[in-house]
């Protein structure tokens, strides 16, 4: 009796090619897989890059958005004093929201005649313009000194008077960017309450927060436009609390760094800068005699007339 010890080809070779064909679609399944995950990476970034450049893109057109918020009320960068009212003594002690603020303090001098400008009917409004950096010690000894005098000379028509706000000192106040955050405040009561501006301006000197120190906040700053009398107060307040112009403010700095306009060549380099008819005042800016004087002396139409006190009567002793 014969024993065949030869295998099966055809099964053996059935059984193979199922092996063969189950792992050629084990390796498809993988590539598939492989496939989707690249393309899933790929999504991914492209997703990522999108939101990113959208980012960026929106960041960029909300800056370009504000940097186009320009005040209507700016001439030359410059806000003319309309109503020079609204301010108190300005050598009293002022308050913000009813708390005595702390100014600096400092010696009453004897009170000295000071020379009154007398206008006349045919000259022009001789023109002052003052460049102030709401930060500066200098102008608020300028405002001081001089607030009476140029809000009688705007009242009576002698003078043309335009506040040039500025951002000379940005960097000294703790990074909150108080001169620039002050300046664009500034433009949004000139532009939205004009009447208001130079008490509101007079109000940001006099009551000036120290350098190296945070300054007033936006929301501060909208509560003292509010305390110089703003008739529409939510609108100033969402003006000064977005920040509308402060974008404006610093291309306006630029500008005068670069040079002020009928100057022939001058350029901003201190604060305050202040000019009559085109000629800077270097006198002490906390005298407003001397101020008075070259207001005088410089106006070559005559226009203000120095006033002689009235002597006081000398006593005569009896007998």
């Amino acid at each position: 009796m014969s024993n065949d010890q030869t295998p099966n080809l055809p099964a053996e070779n059935a059984r193979r090619e199922a092996v063969r064909e189950k792992a050629q679609q084990v390796k498809a399944r993988q590539t598939r897989a492989r496939i989707v995950r690249r393309t899933l990476l790929v999504v991914g970034a492209v997703a990522v890059v999108a939101v990113g450049a959208a980012g960026v893109t929106y960041a960029l057109s909300s800056r370009d958005g504000r940097s186009q918020a320009l005040p209507d009320a700016a001439s030359d960068d410059g806000f003319v004093v309309t109503a020079a009212t609204g301010i108190a003594d300005p050598r009293a002690d002022q308050t913000v929201d009813g708390n005595a603020s702390a100014l600096a303090a400092e010696a009453t001098p004897t009170p000295t005649p000071t020379p009154t400008p007398s206008p006349t009917t045919t000259a022009a409004p001789v023109d002052i313009r003052v460049y102030v950096d709401y930060l500066s010690s200098e102008a608020r000894e300028f405002q001081l000194a001089n607030a009476e005098q140029l809000s009688k000379w705007v009242s009576q028509d002698a003078a043309s008077l335009t506040y040039y706000p500025v951002a000379m000192l940005t960097s000294k106040s703790n990074g909150t960017k108080y001169s620039l955050r002050a300046a664009g405040a500034a433009a949004c009561v000139a532009t939205h309450a004009s009447d208001k501006f130079f008490a509101f301006n007079h109000e940001l000197l006099i009551n000036q927060p120290p350098v190296d120190s945070d300054g007033y906040s936006d929301e501060k700053l909208a509560d003292m436009a509010q305390g110089a009398g703003v008739s529409n107060p939510d609108t100033v307040r969402q003006c000064i609390e977005d920040e509308t112009y402060t974008a404006w403010a610093k291309a306006a700095t630029d500008r005068a760094i670069k040079g002020l306009p009928d100057t022939k060549g001058q350029a901003l380099t201190a604060t305050p800068t202040v000019l009559v008819n085109g000629t800077p005042y270097v006198g002490r800016m906390d005298d407003p005699k001397e101020f008075a004087q070259f207001v005088l002396t410089v106006d070559s139409n005559a226009y203000y007339s120095t006033a002689t006190p009235t002597p006081t009567p000398t006593p005569t002793s009896a007998g």
